[in-house]
């Protein structure tokens, strides 16, 4: 005579469940890709029935996008942290660059090239791609700003510093899933050099600095003297707003999502 020992499975708020879902599935999207999320690989990995998971997220491509967009955000908030008392812009900003390199980063920039790609394809993800750039660009030009406003930084525009900075750490990542990333000095130094030729910076100012050190700035002219698009770029905060998650077409912010209870026995037969 068989038996069967069922466990009994532990009822979480939505919140907290919802969290799990998305956390297993950006760890599988790290580790494997993004193609590699199901709805039944996740009640696998958490060891549930995949009609819990079909519960929070109807579909898969629901969950791949917002697999992505929990990985990207917080490689982001990893990347460009608030400051802390003392630190400058100047210094913010090396430090920055400095964290651009390494496994961690490799890691995230194959995770960027494979989003980029099945956007083509997913109008989910896509979204939250489009998404994960303005928070970016929102991000670093904020930093920018900051710099500008202290009298550090003199771009000639905002927003086209930020780009070129961008634009170039896109491309040096593009080199992560061909294990060349080992560049020569005057190549890896590339987004520093092009930083400190957009911001009007000596050479040298944004080198990887030892924690705690402040990196030599050299302060903006009077504004008397200063070019105008960098007066009228430092009038201009509220043209970077920093972005916590994907936004319409429109630019408008989605309405909050309200979770649904989780259900006390969801039925196998609903997985889809």
């Amino acid at each position: 005579m068989s038996s069967s020992v069922s466990r009994k499975r532990i009822r979480k708020d939505p919140a907290t469940r919802r969290a799990e879902i998305v956390g297993t599935a950006a760890a599988i999207a790290l580790a494997e890709g993004l193609e590699c999320i199901t709805l039944r690989r996740i009640a696998e990995e958490l060891e549930v029935r995949p009609g819990l998971i079909s519960h929070y997220f109807p579909a898969a491509d629901d969950l791949v996008a917002e697999a992505f967009g929990s990985a990207a955000t917080g490689e982001l908030d990893a990347l460009v942290p608030a400051g802390r008392p003392g630190e400058t812009p100047t210094l913010r900003l090396a430090r920055f660059l400095a964290r651009t390199t390494g496994d961690a980063y490799d890691t995230m920039s194959r995770l960027w090239i494979n989003a980029r790609h099945l956007s083509r394809y997913r109008p989910e993800l896509r979204e939250r791609v489009v998404g994960q750039e303005a928070a970016w660009r929102g991000r670093l030009g904020a930093l920018v700003q900051e710099g500008v406003d202290a009298g550090e930084f003199r771009p000639a525009d905002v927003s086209v510093a930020v780009v070129q900075i961008l634009v170039v750490l896109d491309g040096l990542g593009a080199h992560a899933n061909t294990g060349t990333a080992e560049h020569p000095a005057a190549v890896s130094g590339m987004a520093a050099a092009t930083a400190e030729n957009a911001l009007g910076l000596p050479a040298g100012t944004l080198a990887a600095p030892a924690e705690g050190a402040v990196p030599a700035v050299r302060n903006a002219p009077d504004e008397g003297s200063a070019p105008a698009s960098a007066r009228t770029t430092a009038a201009s905060t509220d043209a970077f707003t920093v972005t916590s998650g994907p936004r319409s077409a429109s630019g408008a912010a989605p309405a909050a999502r309200t979770e649904p209870s989780e259900p006390l026995e969801p039925s196998e037969s609903s997985a889809p």
